[in-house]
């Protein structure tokens, strides 16, 4: 087996890629007995000529007939790149509460039932089932569970996304390997092995949560659902167990925290409670819809029929020092209420699997930090609300729309444009300058010309915007010593919302972590 990289067809060409994996290792095609993708982006810097660029595995029937002077740029021999779970010194008595079944808590929990640990997974939400039914009424009815909803319930948070699996993260371990492998088992199409941008839609994700949950069941998982955690057992600075709705005490020895990004609650808890925790930067901003037609020939041109539909990723710097960036881009999908506390708006960005609403929409989004939120370790956080508060306020209760000229123009939107935004949950006409602080406004009025030399028609007056994107990330870390634990030990931070990922393949490569880190602990 090698590996040949760097394989570049034209998108109307596909067809021809054995063709081109001979003319790379100099071999008839005839000598090629199979080959497989290991990776598949689109090159569309040329829109006279737009690629696709493959790496691939492929098998010969002679590899000492390929020339030597082959290898080294493009092609090299095969080398394994299997996850291996480390060897396991934790006691297999020890009592395992994981908080959360988003992917950090789902994958945690898996891995330390599928090596012999009895595992219990709290959910403060519903389980998928009822979670969907909860959801879809919020949006037809703005009648929200705050226990239940896009952002809490079995599956997380990203079950209510675009399921984007790309990452940028360095992985000497194959943990996202063994992340995917899972996914493709309960449901998730292949291609996500091979990819350069993955997704599986927020249609796929929901299902392969549910095949999930149901088989980890059966290995002995334990799943305790509409169970919120409200207080902590210590003992000697050790954790022994916790509080549950306020009623009721589960004894454990080692706690799992996969609470994700909203559990604002519960960094409040964490807060009294003394655990270690710190402030970081995280981004808020406004999504951003166009016609989804419009940016598939802005990125591919005369080729835009023959590719899914087209993405995009923009960053730019502010004559102000201010970093402003686009964020969970979603080709044809749907703009959705996420919110999921009484009286406050926040906004984010969903797709099913075909990708084919007639709308793109992203979040175009400001780094933030100390100097705009404060130096108190949940300030982040309540900026966060605030923000949150005044969406609400702007849009009576609805998520606040507004057509980009009247941004710029500081005043209220009263009807669309060319086409209309493609939503999750009721809207109404706003103005949204009056959300932000002047300092992340002007980085938006500034930022979003120039992503129109980028993404042509990007700035065009009837694009639609709509707040607040405020919950891009966790706005604190909890502190986790090189063992994983946190200052109160036998507590294990996990995933998003303790700072420590930034997505769903990366939640749920921490999970995998911090389950080696665990079963590694010695008793």
């Amino acid at each position: 087996m090698i590996r040949v990289r760097q394989v570049k067809i034209l998108v109307s060409e596909e067809q021809n890629i054995k063709k081109k994996i001979s003319k790379k290792i100099h071999l008839p095609e005839e000598d090629i007995l199979s080959y497989e993708l290991e990776r598949k982006s689109i090159d569309a810097r040329d829109k006279k000529q737009v690629f696709y660029v493959y790496d691939v595995l492929v098998e010969v029937k002679d590899e000492k007939r390929i020339p030597q002077y082959v290898y080294g740029k493009d092609v090299f021999p095969y080398q394994e790149e299997d996850y291996h779970f480390p060897k396991t010194t934790l006691s297999k008595e020890k009592r395992i509460i994981v908080v959360g079944s988003g992917p950090s808590g789902l994958i945690c929990s898996y891995l330390l039932a599928e090596h012999g640990y009895s595992v219990t997974i709290i959910e403060q939400g519903e389980q998928m089932e009822d979670r969907i039914h909860s959801v879809e009424e919020f949006f037809q009815t703005n009648q929200l569970n705050p226990l239940s909803n896009v952002q809490f319930g079995e599956g997380g948070a990203g079950t209510f996304s675009d399921g984007k699996l790309n990452t940028l993260v360095k992985d000497k371990e194959h943990r996202g390997r063994k992340v995917f492998d899972l996914f493709i088992q309960y449901g998730a199409p292949e291609e996500i092995l091979y990819e350069q941008k993955p997704h599986i839609g927020t249609d796929v994700m929901r299902k392969m949560i549910v095949n999930m949950r149901n088989d980890m069941m059966t290995m002995g998982v334990q799943f305790l659902y509409q169970t919120k955690m409200t207080n902590l057992i210590v003992e000697n600075n050790h954790i022994t167990g916790i509080e549950v709705n306020h009623e009721k005490n589960i004894p454990c020895d080692i706690l799992v925290l996969a609470i994700g990004h909203s559990a604002r609650d519960t960094f409040e808890m964490l807060h009294q409670n003394q655990i270690q925790m710190k402030s970081k930067n995280f981004a808020v901003g406004l999504r951003i819809e166009h016609p989804q037609d419009m940016i598939n020939e802005s990125q591919y041109g005369i080729y835009a029929k023959y590719l899914p539909p087209a993405s995009y990723k923009l960053t730019y710097q502010t004559s102000q020092n201010k970093a402003v960036y686009s964020f969970c881009m979603c080709p044809g999908g749907f703009v959705v209420n996420a919110s999921s506390e009484e009286g406050r708006i926040v906004v984010n960005g969903m797709s099913n699997y075909k990708r084919d609403e007639a709308n793109a929409n992203s979040a175009i989004v400001v780094t933030v930090s100390k100097d705009d939120f404060g130096d108190g370790i949940l300030d982040g956080m309540n900026f966060q609300k605030k923000l949150e508060e005044k969406a609400y306020q702007l849009g009576n209760g609805l998520i606040p729309i507004q057509l980009y000229q009247d941004f710029v123009a500081n005043k209220e939107t009263t009807t669309y444009g060319d086409f209309a935004n493609v939503s999750k949950g009721l809207v109404n006409f706003s103005n949204l300058r009056e959300l932000f602080p002047s300092k992340i406004q002007d980085a938006l009025l500034e930022a979003i010309p120039y992503f129109d030399q980028k993404i042509k028609g990007f700035a065009r007056g009837d694009a639609i915007l709509s707040g607040v994107e405020s919950r891009t990330s966790s706005p604190v870390m909890i502190i986790r010593d090189d063992q994983g634990e946190a200052s109160i030990k036998g507590i294990y931070p996990c995933g998003e919302g303790c700072g420590y990922a930034g997505g769903i393949t990366t939640s749920a490569m921490d999970g995998v972590k911090v389950a080696e880190m665990i079963t590694q602990k010695n008793d």
